[in-house]
């Protein structure tokens, strides 16, 4: 009775599919269109603010019953094949595979890309600025732990911009070869992931050795070879690696979130809502920072970040990070910049991009 029910349901649903698969592919021959154009004129494969317009858009537009999370999540996924169509883009992240970068990548570009895994977060840099890769993806801050300094260093000497933000839930689990904690006398994992588990290991594991490694994919991966060293990382990873789960959700605030930049030479266009990042640096005297932000008050800009980092000269001076809301290309935005400029001792523009958080 229940297959007389379901059948004529069936049908309609191979019904639909077949028109939007029919859609599909108009869309993607639109999208090379959209790629022979962009080739006459030398054009970028991957324009954020574009796309963030798009999810936008669909998520504004969306009746339901599906989420609208869920509906930003296929459209990506549809503007990543389509994108592949002109040119798969290739975007470096710390690795290897397995690392809560590689997911951040794949949450901003889709799965129809090149991923590139890199050693280090200099790698990244790197690969991005000799142009092996379009784009990287660079952790920039932590919920419980703050900023990534070494991040913040380099995005003080690099020529790249930011072109996009992410932010992903971190979860960590304590894995190993064998499912359980039997003979391990190692815990691996990156710094911050052990920084952020603490309290954990304090209370169930306080005697063994810990031990930080390049990130929690290698120690996955290290694990995975060693029946004596458990392992902090994602459950991708352990999937990754084959390691068997210990124990979930180890880390010791459930809301952890570690927010993600997107560097390449590109430099975006307004999308609607944005967000502008600099560095600032002031004469060492009484009022100097007070004076310098004056110009964001005065332009009615809003600050959303503000982050210290020591100048390394020994004189006890800093760099500040800020976010602000808006581009660059705004007007009043444009005007607070012009001012901070012409006051600051140390003034740089880090990027503008669509605000996703």
């Amino acid at each position: 009775m229940s297959d007389n029910k379901l059948l004529p349901l069936r049908h309609q649903i191979d019904a639909i599919d077949a028109q939007i698969l029919d859609l599909l592919n108009q869309r993607a021959r639109v999208a090379e269109a959209v790629g022979h154009v962009k080739a006459e004129t030398n054009a970028p494969v991957f324009r954020p603010e574009r796309e963030a317009q798009v999810l936008r858009s669909v998520a504004e537009r969306n009746p339901g019953p599906l989420n609208s999370d869920d509906v930003q999540l296929i459209f990506r996924e549809i503007m990543s094949a389509c994108r592949a169509l002109e040119r798969r883009v290739v975007v470096a992240f710390l690795g290897p595979v397995g690392t809560f970068s590689e997911q951040a990548v794949y949450q901003q570009f889709g799965h129809a890309i090149q991923a590139l895994p890199c050693v280090s977060i200099d790698e990244v840099f790197r690969a991005t600025e000799a142009g092996t890769a379009d784009f990287g993806v660079v952790p920039i801050e932590n919920s419980s732990e703050g900023a990534i300094n070494r991040t913040l260093d380099l995005l003080l000497q690099t020529s790249l911009a930011i072109s996009g933000e992410l932010a992903i839930p971190v979860q960590h689990s304590l894995m190993s070869k064998s499912g359980n904690m039997d003979g391990v006398s190692r815990i691996c994992a990156h710094s911050q992931a052990l920084a952020q588990c603490q309290a954990w290991l304090n209370q169930h594991f306080p005697h063994i050795e810990r031990q930080a490694v390049a990130s929690n994919a290698e120690a996955a991966r290290m694990a995975s070879n060693d029946f004596s060293v458990a392992a902090i990382a994602s459950e991708i990873a352990g999937h990754q690696y084959n390691l068997g789960i210990v124990s979930a959700h180890i880390q010791d605030d459930p809301h952890n979130r570690t927010r993600f930049a997107v560097i390449g030479r590109l430099r975006t266009t307004p999308s609607g809502k944005d967000q502008t990042s600099l560095v600032l640096a002031v004469p060492n005297k009484a009022g100097a920072v007070y004076n310098l932000l004056a110009p964001l008050s005065k332009h009615s800009v809003s600050m959303t970040r503000f982050e210290s980092r020591p100048a390394r000269t020994g004189n006890w001076e800093y760099y500040f990070y800020v976010d602000v809301e808006g581009h660059v290309m705004d007007v009043k935005v444009a005007a607070a910049m012009a001012e901070l400029n012409d006051n600051a001792a140390f003034f740089k523009i880090l990027g503008s991009y669509p605000c996703t958080l």
